[in-house]
């Protein structure tokens, strides 16, 4: 089993973008996605800089896979989807239907990304006979569902398992950020560049509750499944996703990828586990 990083969730200014995935080229992951995959107003990095990123990192030596929009809303969004699609060098990570469909009428292989509701092996099948060559199980499923699945037999795509960072739970047409400050979503002046980490959302307790970002909501906690790599490894996992929200999530990915011991990861009481084993997402169970 290998690491992999997943596409930036947030909106960052693009200078901290470019030297972010800079560090990533230079270091061991062997796997890179990279994308706008939340809000197309996020226009700091555009299409052209994200393949400039990614022919860097290909030859740095990595896998690179461009991510596309979870929610498609407007046609010129789908233009765009066609675009990455159409790159002509990387394949694509479909996070929506139609990035699937778009794939699948041009005869080119793709991921399936965490956001398609992916639920049985014959949807995985059939994805696969499409061009699907690798899947991302769904952050609300558990172990006991995965290991149902590609223990029946062995799966003929990839499996990679979202195990570490802030959990995308829900998309909306609706943007929480802008609304927060007041702003319409049409005139939002991009204003989830000021939170790097989504927007903490307390419950009337003051206890940690979701994290707003944009139009997505994520978990309060940051998932850990590090302890577990043992076990998806015997399951025959393929990658374990690190989900980046700052630059020491690169050195995250690379203890994984070097150490592949999970008796040299430690977890604390701020990550949570419960979708893993079956629970409630937020909670943590040793």
């Amino acid at each position: 089993m290998k690491a992999s990083l997943g596409p930036l969730l947030y909106c960052w200014p693009k200078d901290k973008v470019m030297e972010f995935y800079r560090s990533v080229a230079d270091s061991s992951i062997p796997l890179v996605y990279l994308g706008e995959t939340i809000c197309s107003r996020r226009r700091e990095v555009k299409f052209s800089d994200y393949m400039e990123l990614a022919n860097i990192l290909r030859e740095s030596g990595k896998e690179v896979v461009i991510s596309t929009l979870a929610l498609l809303e407007a046609p010129s969004e789908y233009s765009e989807l066609k675009r990455q699609v159409d790159n002509g060098e990387f394949i694509i990570e479909a996070n929506d239907m139609g990035a699937v469909q778009a794939a699948k009428e041009r005869g080119l292989p793709f991921v399936c990304g965490p956001t398609v509701n992916n639920y049985n092996l014959a949807s995985l099948k059939k994805l696969h006979t499409w061009g699907m060559q690798r899947f991302v199980m769904p952050v609300e499923l558990s172990k006991n569902w995965l290991n149902t699945v590609i223990s029946e037999e062995k799966p003929a795509f990839e499996v990679e398992v979202f195990g570490h960072g802030y959990l995308p739970l829900a998309l909306s047409a609706r943007c929480f950020t802008a609304r927060h400050q007041g702003l319409a979503k049409d005139k939002c002046q991009t204003i989830c560049i000021s939170n790097p980490k989504g927007l903490l959302a307390q419950t009337q307790e003051s206890q940690p509750l979701l994290r707003l970002n944009g139009i997505q909501t994520q978990s309060a906690a940051s998932i850990d499944l590090s302890p577990e790599i043992d076990v998806m490894r015997k399951m025959g996992v393929d990658y374990f996703r690190v989900s980046p929200s700052g630059m020491g999530c690169i050195k995250k990915a690379e203890q994984l990828f070097e150490n592949q011991d999970s008796q040299a990861v430690t977890t604390t009481a701020a990550h949570c586990n419960g979708y893993w084993h079956q629970e409630a997402g937020f909670t943590r169970l040793d």
